[in-house]
């Protein structure tokens, strides 16, 4: 029997936080990621892990609705975009479109053994961002294309194998833990959720922002603008609770464990290179596949990096050079001008968060 067979035999199952709990801990200290006795209560003023205050006023700050773009200009430019363009940009949305409802749909099922009642304020917040990603990506759709069209995009990931397989990938990691509900399998879930938000989402993003470089979709690139803000806090959300866990539950980081949760964001990345490979390649101007090659494997060290594991890939520790361009759009706080008004405005309403993690 293998080590890892051995840890999943012997991992005790998590105990589902009561709704209704008076005999719950009232002393912050006694405050837990996972296996705490947690009243429910929320309490704003007694905060065992002092990042969730900032994380709080960040996200709430960025609230948006996808309305407040506007898309005329995208409308006149699908038709006209080239074949691969055109082709990248429905895949690509597709894609977006089922992850985003996949985070929907599972957020709720780990905030129900997250007994650090702040931290699950958070996911709350994560949980409505994701149904506002959704709908700004069906506000997109049905904007730019025919109902039927709209419909056919939606549902590419039933008919295109490549699809299929990248959403079984992380679909698969989740439905692991509806069956198992124990520790281990929990951390899998957390690093299936920051691979997703901080690798799976971004060969998509650079896509939308090397259209509106190249003068197309820039109302789609500024709703990705909006969405990868977002994303910046979602990922820092997990990064945070992975770390937290590390300092509470140390036994759960063996070495075993550790080579992982490394083999899931290799996995990770490989599919992320694979995936732009596949949809964008070397068809579309201003994007090779040698950029996305460079590109992903930097935000795999990035990540990795930034959990204290040191690096995934050697010769990849800084960002590509002719890839810059893309945190320059993705800055939420850059000034801007209006694509139909011509004048500066400031397009974030709050400061954004750097994607250094």
């Amino acid at each position: 029997m293998s080590d890892n067979e051995t840890t999943e035999r012997t991992a005790p199952k998590l105990t589902k936080k009561a709704l209704f709990n008076p005999d719950g801990d009232t002393d912050v200290r006694a405050r837990r990621m996972i296996g705490g006795n947690t009243t429910n209560l929320n309490d704003f003023n007694n905060m065992k892990y002092p990042w969730v205050s900032d994380w709080y006023r960040q996200a709430m700050n960025n609230f948006w609705i996808p309305e407040e773009i506007n898309l005329s200009q995208d409308v006149k430019d699908y038709p006209n975009l080239p074949e691969p363009e055109r082709v990248a940009y429905d895949k690509i949305l597709s894609f977006l479109v089922f992850l985003d409802s996949l985070q929907t749909a599972n957020l709720p099922n780990v905030g129900e053994y997250v007994t650090a009642n702040e931290v699950n304020l958070c996911l709350h917040i994560q949980t409505f961002q994701e149904c506002v990603h959704s709908q700004s990506y069906s506000y997109m759709l049905d904007t730019i294309c025919s109902p039927e069209k709209r419909n056919e995009i939606l549902y590419q990931w039933k008919t295109d194998e490549h699809l299929l397989k990248r959403n079984e990938f992380i679909g698969n990691l989740y439905n692991e833990f509806q069956e198992r509900k124990d520790a281990p399998t929990l951390l899998r879930v957390m690093m299936a959720n920051f691979i997703l938000e901080g690798v799976y989402f971004y060969s998509g993003f650079m896509f939308f922002y090397n259209l509106a470089r190249n003068g197309r979709m820039p109302g789609s690139a500024q709703e990705i603008r909006y969405i990868n803000r977002d994303e910046n806090t979602h990922l820092w959300l997990f990064r945070n609770m992975i770390l937290e866990l590390q300092k509470e539950e140390p036994e759960l980081f063996g070495p075993e464990a550790v080579a992982d949760l490394k083999a899931m964001l290799e996995e990770g990345v490989r599919q992320e290179i694979a995936w732009g490979h596949y949809v964008v390649g070397d068809d579309i101007q201003g994007l090779t596949k040698q950029m996305i090659t460079d590109y992903i494997k930097y935000l795999g060290n990035l990540r990795w990096s930034s959990l204290g594991f040191g690096q995934l890939y050697e010769g990849y520790d800084e960002e590509p050079a002719d890839m810059r361009w893309v945190s320059q759009y993705s800055n939420a706080n850059m000034v801007k001008t209006d694509f139909f008004e011509a004048k500066s405005t400031a397009y974030a309403k709050s400061t954004a968060l750097v994607d250094d993690l």
